[in-house]
């Protein structure tokens, strides 16, 4: 059998470069890529030599568009931001002058975690404990966290107000009725088998009765 001849002087196979794409699309494929791996592996596995092999693409591609790490996770924090909050704002139930304020708020939970179900990777970003956070990270994610509270809140007040319930420090509930609400989402999040919107929601309203 005849060796087979060595390829001539500049024929050799050439390294397969990502095909190029306009700048804000690459932006958000590498932003993607980010995602993707914090979902799959945490903030510890991110690097910009990973981000650049998710994409299919070479580490300068992505230090071209994003000059450092920390350029890339705000970039990334900052989108999802503004996606998680315009979600919401989209699927929250609208009160109605003769709702009924406990089934209005276990609709705003379903709601809340419909939201999750559809992004989850995303989600995991703001519901993920701030313990995990690296610092670079905390202060954003701590913002978007409020902002998200912030939303929530408006049918909250909304709800307990009509309650009519006997506190005399309504602040706090609302506070304590999005605390929960968020703590349901990461559990919705993390174990949705165990913890369904169907079994959530049934929980919220036998607890919003029992407070009324």
């Amino acid at each position: 059998m005849a060796a087979k001849k060595p390829s001539p002087p500049g024929t050799s196979q050439r390294r397969r470069y990502a095909p190029r794409l306009p700048r804000d699309q690459r932006r958000d494929q590498l932003l993607d890529a980010a995602l993707s791996l914090i979902a799959e592996q945490g903030y510890e596995s991110v690097s910009m030599e990973g981000i650049a092999r998710k994409a299919g693409v070479t580490k300068p591609v992505v230090y071209d568009v994003f000059g450092s790490l920390a350029d890339l996770l705000e970039a990334l924090l900052e989108r999802e931001e503004e996606r998680a909050l315009a979600q919401l704002a989209e699927l929250m139930p609208t009160p109605v002058a003769d709702a009924d304020p406990a089934e209005v708020l276990v609709d705003g939970l379903d709601a809340f975690l419909r939201a999750i179900e559809t992004r989850p990777e995303a989600w995991r970003l703001s519901l993920m404990p701030l313990e995990a956070q690296p610092g670079i990270v905390r202060e954003h994610v701590e913002r978007d966290r409020t902002a998200i509270a912030q939303q929530l809140e408006s049918i909250v007040r909304w709800g307990v107000q009509r309650l009519e319930v006997p506190i005399s420090d309504v602040e706090l509930l609302v506070e304590t009725i999005i605390v929960l609400a968020i703590e349901a989402g990461r559990q919705h999040l993390n174990r949705p088998d165990r913890y369904p919107r169907e079994r959530l929601a049934a929980f919220t309203s036998s607890l919003l009765e029992g407070v009324r």
